[in-house]
């Protein structure tokens, strides 16, 4: 995989980043590599639907992306976000039917796509789809397609990975 960013980043112009995350969408698999050593795997769950760029799509999108914003640093975990604010509860503290709801908590990871026309721009824009690593309230599905898109972690997880990474940090997404 890292071999495959590597090509797409000097096809592309860009410059390889030292802290670089790749999603196996088929493994609901996060690895975090550092100079080109796994530091460190994670379950996740990526979109319930099958693999798209496409807006309104609820498909994970693939390719290269970079860690565009960290949103939530210092929030307790399992702390729930709307529209990437901090409501102030835990997701235990809602009822049951928001509960029921795949909510975005405790950090939020969100990704830009690189690649022009097929991740960025237009309806393929992985911005604009507000797509995002992020903590989930259904921590017992991690390792199934369940999301919406997103790829889900850990909410504590979550927060080593937040802090580990940095804003322009490469991340690449294959089924």
């Amino acid at each position: 995989m890292l071999k495959r960013i590597k090509e797409r980043c000097d096809a592309l112009g860009i410059k390889p980043t030292a802290r670089v995350m790749t999603v196996s969408i088929t493994h609901q698999l996060l690895g975090f590599y550092c100079d080109d050593t796994l530091i460190h795997s994670y379950v996740v769950s990526t979109s319930l639907r099958p693999p798209s760029n496409v807006k309104n799509s609820l498909g994970t999108p693939r390719g290269l992306h970079r860690i565009t914003e960290k949103i939530g640093a210092g929030a307790p975990p399992g702390t729930v976000f709307k529209g990437r604010v901090n409501i102030g509860k835990h997701y235990n503290e809602l009822d049951d039917e928001q509960n029921a709801k795949s909510l975005i908590t405790t950090r939020i990871l969100w990704l830009r796509g690189q690649e022009p026309g097929v991740n960025s721009g237009g309806e393929v824009d992985t911005y604009e789809r507000y797509i995002y690593i992020h903590g989930t309230n259904h921590e017992d599905q991690l390792g199934s397609p369940k999301s919406g898109g997103c790829v889900h972690m850990n909410n504590i997880e979550i927060i080593g990975l937040f802090d580990e990474v940095r804003t322009g940090d490469m991340v690449w997404i294959e089924d």
